[in-house]
């Protein structure tokens, strides 16, 4: 068996992950040793079936990515893989409200609002009488 190219590891974690981030990309390209040996952990960790399903994963990453303020595609990008494998909207909804209590309102917002992108999710406006004060 003769090790894979660049093109067809990124499209093989493509087809594993459900996404490419920038960084595999440019990586492939640059250091293609260092992206397999980082990529290695990845998948002991993430990719590889253990113990924790692939949606209890996607939520945790998530969350984790919510709370570190992380890139917003990358939270994205987790978000739309916890959905592909059957997590609801509302249950991700409910993944980055953990982020309240522990890292704060400012955490929970960068992570409901990446949230509030990918699925959609509509809010209700004032009524024209609640808000006639702020014209007067």
């Amino acid at each position: 068996m003769t090790d894979p190219t660049p093109q067809e590891y990124v499209d093989d974690m493509v087809r594993r992950r459900g996404y490419l981030l920038d960084y595999h990309r440019v990586m492939a390209a640059q250091d293609f040793p260092v992206l397999q040996a980082a990529n290695g952990l990845v998948s002991a960790a993430y990719l590889d079936q253990r113990t924790l399903d692939r949606k209890t994963k996607e939520l945790l990453f998530v969350l984790s990515l919510t709370v570190l303020r992380g890139d917003r595609e990358h939270i994205a990008s987790h978000i739309r893989v916890a959905l592909q494998v059957g997590a609801t909207a509302q249950e991700v909804l409910e993944t980055i409200e953990i982020a309240l209590p522990e890292a704060g309102v400012v955490a929970f917002q960068h992570g409901f609002d990446v949230w509030r992108e990918v699925v959609g999710a509509e809010g209700i406006d004032p009524s024209p009488d609640a808000v006639a004060w702020l014209v007067e």
